[in-house]
């Protein structure tokens, strides 16, 4: 069915809006498909530890059915390399900081989650320090990538 992907790791900075999102939208969107993957979020830094996501992508995903219940911020850890079958970067910044952290071993599971968009845009911009709008574009840009990478599971 897949190519062993039974697991995704999705990666931003702080872990506090983009990533948390991805993983609410996705969890969601592989419960809908059917699919038994597992999902988690983290950042490349660990400013939020133990903390809820951002209220702003809460509310933002919520107004969307999606649920962020269990969600919370961490820091991408040794384990996780190993662990997850895919490791999706918001952003270059943390597709580089992920690289400079991974071992070599595990560098192939390693992409820009945009990868999976056919979206114009490749990456996930931060809406950490703007308004409602930015936060609704980038729920648009995980649900469009999340449905890319469904896809990608189902026919590989």
């Amino acid at each position: 069915m897949s190519d062993n992907i039974t697991s995704v790791l999705f990666v931003c900075l702080g872990n506090i809006c983009r990533s948390p999102s991805a993983e609410a939208v996705f969890r969601h969107k592989v419960k809908q498909a059917g699919l038994y993957v597992g999902v988690d979020s983290a950042g490349t830094h660990g400013f939020h530890k133990a903390s809820p996501p951002d209220a702003r992508s809460i509310e933002a995903g919520e107004s969307r059915g999606y649920d962020f219940e269990g969600i919370v911020c961490r820091r991408v850890t040794e384990q996780d390399f190993e662990q997850f079958d895919l490791i999706l970067a918001m952003d270059e910044e943390n597709l580089e900081n992920l690289m400079e952290k991974c071992p070599e071993e595990y560098q192939h599971k390693v992409k820009l989650f945009m990868s999976y968009s056919e979206e114009e845009e490749e990456v996930v911009p931060d809406p950490y320090y703007g308004g409602k709008k930015g936060f609704e574009y980038v729920l648009t840009l995980i649900e469009s990538a999340s449905d890319g990478l469904i896809q990608h599971i189902q026919t590989s």
